[in-house]
């Protein structure tokens, strides 16, 4: 685990824009410290290929119009050399709220072997993260009726384990669910929720009168500063969550004191699932933790004319969640006994904006971290000795090659229309630039729109169609 972590403090310093570099460089150094010599290698060698990959993205088009497939009979997949992973989604691909979408069950039987284990690397990627992976693994099991381990599931939050520099400090956590276990998991020593600051300070939460304090006023309990404010998903009370977050940021994490100046960089703030709609049993698209951070914002800046600030962006689109996704993949392929590299991964999602986009983004991510190492190879390697230093410190020896030859070649994406995205209702331009008009950009404030990402690679009608097209794309026969 000290690989991934290191593995992804590189990633978000070199990909949030709003990354603190001086505390990444404390953790790496803190990982470099535990962590074997052989493993740090191949961080360094993974940390290049972030930087000099991200360097070399550009918002050149994708070059290619979604492939609409027909449906395909039901067949079982039959895999001699496999060397693709599996990536999905879970809200709008494999359910609608509690319901099993019926393609889903079917499609996973055929994806294990009859003792039940995968023939194929397969992990979830969900923005959901209102509990922990265990929960997810029982709940994903239970409905598509094959076994599902907390290795394969992915959350919204599952990156924090790496913010290692804040996991001492008092931070704030805002979302539903069993939170404070979440946090703990996660690593965070010292959590408030917002039901905690509401008792501590009565008089902040004011909005619902049947919950205003009572005749006399009553005391407040002294808390300790708060340090940070992690948003791990859309609370139930929006109005009061929102206000004392607001509360937090004013006063610099002591809600019970007067503002008298706006401390600006506000304290830390990192979100996690930035979806802005999803789907469940209703008709229409609801409402998502996007939308509260949205509300959040709006509210900051009308309020003092400043732009809220995020230490940290995390999950889908963001290439760091996809990163993070390729190491599971990774991970499973060993446990499989694959012993040449996973080459290509498939992402399946129902929502254009954050599932497509996210696996385009990382696509074009690993093309240019290829053509990066290429680049570097053909000039003769070198030793990025000062770029490592930045970030790690003096005592780390550096290694010989730039990127990572074990990363896949690509990314492919495909979309499902039983969520989201309904072929029925909407229709995907012929020429992505005219998504611009056409389509409303859904996605987050710090994410610069490129109608090229919102183009998947394949169009299909639900989650069985999109793995049998993959076989087929594989060249694996179908019995």
């Amino acid at each position: 685990m000290r690989l991934e972590q290191a593995i992804l403090v590189g990633a978000s310093y070199f990909l949030s824009g709003y990354a603190c570099a001086r505390r990444v460089r404390v953790a790496a150094r803190e990982l470099i410290r535990v962590s074997h010599v052989e493993d740090m290698a191949e961080f360094f060698t993974r940390l290049n290929a972030l930087k000099l990959g991200w360097r070399f993205l550009s918002p050149g088009s994708l070059g290619r119009n979604p492939v609409h497939v027909s449906p395909a009979s039901q067949r079982f997949y039959s895999i001699e050399h496999p060397s693709f992973g599996l990536l999905f989604d879970i809200d709008g691909v494999l359910v609608r709220g509690r319901t099993l979408i019926p393609a889903a069950k079917q499609c996973f039987r055929n994806l294990v072997d009859r003792n039940g284990k995968y023939k194929v690397p397969v992990v979830f990627v969900t923005n959901a993260g209102n509990c922990v992976r265990q929960t997810k693994a029982e709940q994903l099991s239970h409905l598509l009726e094959v076994e599902v381990s907390p290795d394969q599931v992915m959350l919204s939050h599952s990156p924090l384990k790496i913010f290692s520099q804040l996991h001492d400090k008092c931070v704030l956590v805002s979302g539903q669910g069993p939170i404070l276990e979440v946090a703990n998991n996660l690593g965070f020593q010292n959590v408030l929720t917002i039901d905690m600051l509401r008792e501590s300070y009565p008089l902040l939460d004011v909005v619902d009168h049947n919950r205003r304090p009572k005749n006399s006023v009553p005391s407040t309990k002294n808390l300790p500063p708060i340090e940070a404010v992690i948003l791990f998903g859309e609370p139930i009370r929006w109005e009061t969550n929102l206000q004392l977050i607001v509360d937090v940021l004013l006063t610099n994490g002591k809600p019970g004191n007067a503002v008298t100046t706006l401390q600006y960089p506000h304290i830390p703030v990192l979100a996690c699932n930035m979806d802005l709609l999803w789907v469940a049993e209703a008709k229409n698209p609801r409402f998502g933790h996007g939308m509260f951070l949205v509300c959040l914002e709006s509210i900051y800046k009308k309020i003092t004319g400043r732009e809220l600030k995020y230490e940290a962006l995390i999950g889908k689109p963001s290439v760091v969640t996809y990163n993070y996704a390729e190491l599971l993949v990774r991970q499973q392929a060993e446990n499989l006994g694959w012993t040449s590299p996973v080459e290509r991964l498939y992402a399946i999602g129902d929502n254009p904006m954050a599932d497509i986009y996210g696996a385009n983004l990382y696509n074009r991510y690993l093309k240019a971290s290829h053509r990066a190492r290429a680049q570097m190879q053909a000039q003769g390697g070198g030793h990025p000795r000062e770029e490592m230093v930045e970030v790690a410190g003096h005592e780390m020896a550096v290694g010989d090659s730039y990127g990572d030859e074990r990363l896949p070649v690509g990314c492919s994406s495909i979309l499902v229309c039983t969520g989201v995205y309904n072929r029925d209702q909407q229709d995907l331009p012929p020429d992505p630039q005219q998504a611009v008009e056409q389509r409303i950009f859904h996605g987050h404030r710090d994410f610069r729109f490129d109608p090229n990402l919102t183009q998947p690679s394949f169009v299909v009608q639900d989650v069985r169609e999109a793995v049998e097209l993959v076989f087929q794309q594989e060249g694996c026969p179908l019995d």
